[in-house]
C-alpha cells in the first residue's frame, strides 16, 4: 500500500506546466538566432590561432628571444610562490592586452547621452597608456546604463542634490543601527515602498551588496535556491555565502525551472530526504548581457503552485520598463505581493547608487537587524538619498509635471526604433523587443577589439564584451539605450553601425529582411554604384 501510494504522489505532479499565453497581456517576444555554423567555426579557429601563437610567444619570451612587458616573476622572486598562474595569465596577456584599449577610459564629463573622452596613447602594447592632454569631445554614450537619462549635471535632480549637500554634507560616518539613519533616509524608504506596491522596503549604499549581503540573511544550510544561469555575480555570490544548496535551471526556461521544482519536492534534500525549509528561486528582471526578460508571469504561477518563494532582482528594469516606469511586474500588469523579495538598484535608471530590497513589513524588519549590510555599511550618502528621492518622484508624476513620464515613453520609443533598426541592417541582436539593452554579437576575437576603436573613431562610445563575460565564441557589443538619446544622436550611432559593420562584415544574420522602403532603394543603389 505505501509504494502505491508513493506513486501516486508522485504522478499527482506529473502534468508539465507548458508556456501559458493565457498568462500574457500583451506578445512576448525574444530572440536568440542562432549562430550561422561557418562563423562558430571561422570563431574557434581564431581562438585556436591566437592560442598557438600565444603558446608560441610564451615560449620565446621564456628563452628571452622576445622582450615583453608580462605580468611574471621578477629574478629576485624565483624560490616564492609564484605569484602568477600560468593559464589564468595566458589569456590576458595574448588575448585581452592586445585590445585593452578598449576598457577603462577616462572620462572627463557627465556621462549622459554625449560626453568627453581623455586621449591617451600606449607605446608598450597596452601594457601602460598615457595622456596626451587632448579631449575627445561629444562622443555618442550607447555604454551606460542611463535608460531615464538622469544621469545629469543641471537639472532638478542635481539641484535637490546639491541643496541636501550644503545641509548634510556628502558622508554619514556611521551605520544605519547607529548614528547613521537620517530622515532622508526613512523618506526615500517609504517613497521606494509606495514607487514598488509593496509594504515596505529597505535602501543600502550598494547596489552589488544588496544581492550578496541579503541573500544569506534570508536562506541558510538545508534550503534550496533554483538560480537563472545566467544570474549576476551578485547574486551568485550571495547564494554562494549563504550554505544554501544551489541547483541552475536554463536561462528563462520554464520547464527546466519546472522539473527541479518538481525534484526538489519529491527527493527533498540529498541523503536525509527531509523536506528543503525553504525554496526560493533566484531571477533576473532584464539580463544584462542577453537583453532578455524574465518570463515573470510563468515564474509566479510556478512558484505558487509548488509553494516556493520568489527572489527578483530588478537592477536594469526597474524604471526601464512597463508603462509607469515601475520595473517588470508593471510591464506584465501582475501584482507585486506576488513576488515575495522585490530588489533592485538606484545606480541605472534613477541615476544614482546603492540598491534597495522591497516586500512584507515581517521581511524587511527581518533584515533591518540580520542584514550585514545594515549591520557593518555605512549608510548612504545624502545627496545620493536625493537624487533618488527627486528622480523617482518624476517619475511618479509627483513633482507635478509630465517630465517623468515622458522620459518613460521615451525610452521604450528609442528601444524599439533602435533595436528595428539593428535588426533591419542584419545584424543578430539577441534579447526581447522591449528591452533598453541591445546586444550584438561580434564573435570573432579580432573583431572585439576592432569594433570598439572603429566607433570611437566615428566618436561613438560602446561597449564591448568578450570571455570571461560571455561564452567564449558569443563575444557582443552591448548599447544601452537612453530617454536622453535624441533621435539625431540615434541615427548618427546606426550610420556608424552599419558602415562598420559592413567593414568587418557583422551582418551575420540569416532571418528574412523584409523588403526596404523605397526612400532607402535609391540610397541603395547609388551605394552600390
Amino acid at each position: 500500500h505505501h509504494h502505491h501510494h508513493h506513486h501516486h504522489y508522485y504522478y499527482h505532479y506529473y502534468y508539465m506546466f507548458f508556456p501559458n499565453h493565457s498568462l500574457y497581456k500583451n506578445p512576448f517576444l525574444e530572440s536568440f538566432e542562432e549562430t550561422p555554423l561557418l562563423v562558430a567555426v571561422l570563431t574557434y579557429m581564431g581562438y585556436g590561432i591566437l592560442t598557438i601563437f600565444g603558446y608560441l610567444r610564451d615560449f620565446l619570451r621564456h628563452w628571452n628571444i622576445e622582450k615583453c612587458h608580462v605580468a611574471r616573476e621578477r629574478e629576485e622572486q624565483k624560490d616564492f610562490v609564484p605569484l602568477y598562474q600560468d593559464f589564468e595569465n595566458f589569456y590576458t596577456r595574448n588575448l585581452y592586452m592586445r585590445i585593452r584599449d578598449n576598457w577603462n577610459r577616462p572620462i572627463c564629463s557627465v556621462p549622459s547621452a554625449k560626453m568627453d573622452l581623455v586621449e591617451r596613447v600606449s607605446h608598450d602594447y597596452n601594457w601602460t597608456f598615457e595622456h596626451t592632454g587632448k579631449v575627445v569631445k561629444e562622443v555618442i554614450n550607447m555604454g551606460s546604463y542611463n535608460y531615464l537619462g538622469f544621469a545629469e549635471n543641471s537639472g532638478a535632480c542635481a539641484d535637490a542634490a546639491l541643496e541636501s549637500t550644503r545641509k548634510y554634507g556628502v558622508g554619514v560616518g556611521s551605520t544605519r543601527c547607529e548614528i547613521g539613519n537620517l530622515d532622508i533616509h526613512e523618506e526615500l524608504e517609504q517613497l521606494v515602498a509606495r514607487f514598488l506596491g509593496v509594504e515596505s522596503s529597505m535602501a543600502f549604499g550598494m547596489g552589488f551588496a544588496t544581492n550578496s549581503m541579503n541573500i544569506p540573511a534570508l536562506v541558510s544550510k538545508g534550503c534550496l535556491i533554483l538560480s537563472d544561469e545566467l544570474n549576476h555575480a551578485s547574486l551568485v555570490l550571495g547564494a554562494r555565502l549563504s550554505g544554501s544548496t544551489i541547483r541552475v535551471f536554463k536561462h528563462n526556461n520554464m520547464q527546466s525551472l519546472e522539473k527541479l521544482l518538481r525534484d526538489a519536492i519529491v527527493n527533498g534534500q540529498p541523503r536525509t530526504h527531509r523536506p528543503w525549509k525553504k525554496i526560493l528561486i533566484v531571477v533576473e528582471g532584464i539580463y544584462s548581457m542577453e537583453g532578455s526578460i524574465v518570463r515573470l508571469p510563468e515564474v509566479i504561477a510556478l512558484k505558487k503552485r509548488y509553494k516556493a518563494y520568489l527572489y527578483l532582482d530588478e537592477a536594469h528594469s526597474i524604471g526601464a520598463l512597463g508603462p509607469n516606469g515601475r520595473g517588470v511586474v508593471d510591464y506584465f500588469g501582475l501584482d507585486p505581493k506576488d513576488v515575495d523579495i522585490m530588489m533592485g538598484t538606484f545606480t541605472k535608471s534613477f541615476g544614482a547608487a546603492g540598491g534597495y530590497i522591497g516586500g512584507k513589513k515581517e521581511l524587511i524588519d527581518y533584515l533591518r537587524c540580520h542584514s550585514h549590510s545594515t549591520l557593518y555599511a555605512t549608510s548612504m550618502s545624502p545627496p545620493v538619498a536625493q537624487q533618488i528621492i527627486t528622480s523617482m518622484k518624476l517619475i511618479m508624476g509627483e513633482d507635478g509635471t509630465t517630465l517623468g513620464v515622458e522620459r518613460v515613453r521615451q525610452l521604450s520609443e528609442n528601444t524599439t526604433y533602435f533595436r528595428r533598426k539593428l535588426r533591419d541592417m542584419g545584424f543578430i541582436i539577441y534579447g526581447n523587443d522591449d528591452s533598453p539593452v541591445v546586444p550584438m554579437m561580434l564573435y570573432m576575437p579580432a573583431k572585439i577589439g576592432a569594433f570598439g576603436r572603429e566607433m570611437l573613431k566615428r566618436n561613438i562610445g560602446t561597449v564591448v564584451v568578450g570571455f570571461p563575460a560571455t561564452p567564449i565564441i558569443e563575444s557582443r557589443a552591448r548599447f544601452c539605450v537612453s530617454a536622453a538619446h535624441t533621435r539625431e544622436m540615434l541615427d548618427t550611432a546606426l550610420g556608424a553601425i552599419s558602415e562598420v559593420g559592413d567593414v568587418l562584415q557583422l551582418k551575420y544574420s540569416r532571418r528574412e529582411k523584409p523588403l526596404p522602403p523605397l526612400a532607402w532603394m535609391a540610397e541603395e543603389s547609388l551605394l552600390q554604384d
